[in-house]
């Protein structure tokens, strides 16, 4: 049954790009009116899972046409999270690289880092452990430090504070920041981030042009973060033509 359904879904979307759940089911009703609604919400959860239906927000369908977030996971990178796997087996981190998101701008920066987000009360064991074998190495530095230092180096790691239940993934056995983390981070993390500040509106609309973005979990976090109204912005932004 769930495969009868594959097959009509596309034609439900015919000229919309979005669907209320409320428009969908009815239009799933018209061709299969002995469903109930509890036998179309187990058909519809089965297509999100399968890729083929992806809700950005609740209540809201859309055909899943983009790509999932699978960014170059790098051997220094790998080589950092397994350091720090096997030193520090129980706690929450990830690894990342903001040359991820130089892919969605313009004007690409000469610089990247390497950043490192661990739990706050490991924080600065992790530090003082890298800080044995590595070199350019910063905890949790501001705008100053960066100004004065970061910038003038290269191959720069950063390790700082991660917020709680952020948002990560796992792509090929490492523990890596969502993408809609990264968006949220790059509101707040201005220091960080800087060569990113001037294009904001130009990298949410790329984003959204080639991947995925779950607004739920989006917004969930940026209110953790205190930045619900900003990123509803950058979202609506994004989303306009």
């Amino acid at each position: 049954m769930a495969a009868a359904l594959e097959k009509y879904i596309g034609r439900y979307f015919k000229g919309n790009e979005r669907l209320s759940k409320q428009k969908l089911v009815g239009s799933i009703k018209k061709d299969f009116p002995d469903w109930s609604d509890n036998t179309i919400n187990m058909y519809l959860s089965r297509l999100k899972k399968k890729g083929v239906i992806h809700s950005p927000s609740r209540g809201i369908y859309e055909l899943d046409r983009h790509a999932s977030f699978q960014p170059n996971i790098s051997t220094t990178l790998k080589r950092i999270f397994n350091k720090i796997k096997r030193e520090f087996p129980y706690i929450a981190f990830c690894v990342w690289d903001t040359v991820w998101l130089h892919d969605f701008m313009r004007h690409q920066p000469f610089k990247h880092y390497i950043v490192l987000e661990v739990e706050k009360d490991a924080c600065e064991s992790v530090f003082g452990y890298l800080s044995e074998t590595m070199k350019n190495i910063f905890l949790n530095p501001d705008e100053e430090l960066f100004d004065r230092y970061i910038n003038n180096l290269d191959g720069v790691v950063i390790v700082k504070n991660m917020v709680s239940e952020a948002p990560l993934i796992e792509e090929q056995k490492v523990i890596i920041p969502s993408l809609e983390k990264l968006l949220v981070d790059m509101l707040i993390d201005t220091a960080l981030f800087s060569a990113q500040q001037s294009e904001k509106e130009f990298i949410m609309r790329s984003v959204v042009e080639k991947y995925t973005l779950n607004e739920l979990k989006m917004r969930r976090y940026a209110i953790r973060r205190n930045r619900a109204r900003e990123i509803n912005e950058l979202i609506n932004i994004g989303l306009a033509k």
